[in-house]
């Protein structure tokens, strides 16, 4: 490329390269670097001799070259920071210019695409005059894509279509949205050559005001909707200092199923009214503004539905036991939805209302349901929400068990197959807790002992759903102070990668890493054995991961060893 690279030159700094005998120069790096920029970029100097052009710059205006003046369009319009959008060469390039010092100036070119058969080039000769509607209509359909289609925010896109009313329509555009009660609106304005767009709400009832308004938000697109009196304009529509208006122009956004507002151009006096291709463009902006502004309704609103549903889905927070520690850290197969199969949940008691006394202990579950997302996380709040139910008529582990698996039968969910772990928390002198387990299909809790020693608890049972008579071997083991309890799931020991990517974690390696936690914080235990399962994984999703672990005693308990 002409003018974009030099001849290199020791003196301005580089690198040489031995096998070729030539020095890499800052200014050589940079034109690289301009080379690969699908922005066409043409640098011109204060008499407006051009000084660099890349290579997308010389596809778009093949006449530009270094060491001669800025041929049409870049040398003939004005340089307009906000940028301006011409035809040449049969295509519509959108131009911006940038002030670089010493009276130089960047160009900054971007291909919009084809125009439609027809136009003219914007050369030399053009570009004094307005642009044809056919351009100025290719244009506004180009920035109207852009903007309405850059957000699912509904106010974002109720900006972006004032903002577009005010460049291209009008010297103010004003969109009310409908009334989220009876009593208020709110409203979005924005003001030819100002940046940016004002908000605000008002009472639904001086929105009536406007000329046309009621009947454009009820959604009637002829009659009394489009042109109205401007003598009508209440002052509040207007930005201070505006004066009266001269031409008022209201029309609907159409919606799904109802309108999704209306939108208000309004055009100072003395200025020419809105003809037939002003009322084309202004409809097409309406038509686009209602589609932009109800997808992002509709997506907030089914964000927001969505939010409700899955509250109950997530991992609880986790509360304080009296004489000890809980802490626990899930990870979903299906990070998009935050949700899968694997889940835990502590559950306190309640005192009696008549005598204030508490009937039965602290219980924490971890388990593991069929399947993975959003229907198994379905299945696994059911069946949180079921024990929460059954907690008020049996508190032993292994009668919640037997208990669950029945109301799981006759579940209408296909596969609603269980494991999990139910563990009943007690204190007892000395800082002990004890802990009644029962286990149904699930793999059995490790156990961290003061010395390092890891144990794993002879504890087993069923799975749930799938028979109609289960068998579980409850045992209640003795926690030391500074002792844990880790209940896991499955994903962690079944995780493939490694080094090779195809080896198993293993129970082994758990227990080595537990092994290594003694003493650590209950919180900091977890949160260690979750980044080495993910270490392992490097990266790739296989199943849920959850690990609940509870420790005897609340402060910091030195190790034996």
């Amino acid at each position: 490329m002409k003018g974009a690279t030099g001849s290199a030159d020791p003196r301005h700094g580089g690198s040489a390269d031995p096998r070729r005998g030539t020095v890499r120069t800052a200014p050589d790096l940079m034109a690289a670097l301009l080379e690969r920029s699908g922005e066409g970029i043409v640098l011109c100097d204060a008499d407006g001799v051009v000084t660099l052009a890349n290579a997308a710059a010389v596809r778009l205006v093949p006449r530009v070259e270094p060491g001669l003046p800025a041929p049409a369009p870049i040398g003939s319009i004005p340089s307009a920071p906000e940028g301006r959008s011409v035809v040449h060469g049969g295509r519509m390039i959108r131009m911006r210019a940038e002030a670089v010092g010493d009276g130089r100036l960047a160009w900054y070119l971007t291909d919009l695409g084809l125009t439609e058969p027809g136009l003219t080039d914007l050369g030399l000769t053009d570009l004094g005059a307005e642009p044809s509607p056919a351009a100025r209509r290719t244009e506004f359909l180009l920035e109207a894509g852009r903007r309405l289609s850059a957000s699912l925010n509904p106010h974002r896109c109720a900006r972006a279509a004032t903002e577009l009313g005010a460049d291209f329509l009008s010297d103010v555009a004003i969109l009310l949205l409908p009334p989220a009660s009876r009593r208020r609106m709110e409203w979005v304005r924005a003001v030819s050559g100002r940046n940016g767009a004002e908000e605000g709400v008002l009472p639904a009832a001086v929105a009536a005001e406007v000329p046309g308004l009621t009947d454009a938000l009820a959604g009637l697109r002829h009659g009394v909707a489009g042109q109205q009196d401007p003598g009508g304009t209440p002052d509040w529509l207007l930005p201070e200092g505006f004066g009266p208006a001269g031409h008022l122009l209201v029309l609907p956004l159409p919606g799904n199923g109802v309108p999704a507002g209306a939108i208000v151009l309004a055009r100072r006096a003395g200025r020419s009214p809105f003809d037939d291709d002003d009322q084309v463009m202004a409809r097409d902006l309406a038509i686009r503004a209602g589609a932009a502004i109800s997808a992002a309704s509709l997506f907030r609103e089914q964000s927001t539905i969505n939010t409700i549903l899955t509250g109950d889905l997530l991992p609880p927070e986790l509360p304080e036991i009296e004489g000890m520690r809980v802490a626990g850290r899930l990870r979903a197969s299906q990070q998009a939805g935050a949700i899968g199969g694997d889940f835990y949940d502590v559950y306190l008691p309640d005192a009696a209302p008549d005598t204030g006394i508490v009937e039965r202990p602290p219980l924490v579950i971890l388990g593991d349901v069929c399947g993975k997302g959003a229907r198994a996380a379905v299945l696994a709040g059911q069946v949180r929400h079921s024990l929460r139910t059954l907690l008020l008529l049996e508190s032993r582990p292994d009668r919640l068990l037997e208990l669950l698996n029945r109301s799981l039968l006759t579940s209408p969910a296909p596969n609603s197959y269980v494991t999990m772990i139910l563990a009943a928390l007690r204190t007892a002198p000395g800082d002990h807790v004890l802990v009644d387990l029962a286990v149904a299909g699930h793999p059995p809790p490790l156990v961290l002992r003061r010395d390092g020693t890891v144990e794993e608890v002879a504890v087993r049972g069923s799975i749930l759903g799938a028979l109609k008579k289960i068998t579980l071997w409850p045992v209640t083991l003795d926690l030391a102070p500074g002792e844990v309890c880790l209940l896991y799931s499955d994903g962690i020991t079944e995780a493939f990668g490694g080094p090779s990517g195809r080896e198993m974690f293993g129970e082994a390696r758990l227990k080595e890493a537990l092994a290594t936690c003694a003493g650590m914080p209950v919180e900091a235990l977890v949160e260690r054995l979750e980044q080495l399962s993910s270490e392992w994984l490097g990266g790739t999703q296989q199943d849920d991961r959850a690990l609940l672990a509870v420790r005897a005693g609340t402060g910091r308990v030195e190790t034996s060893w």
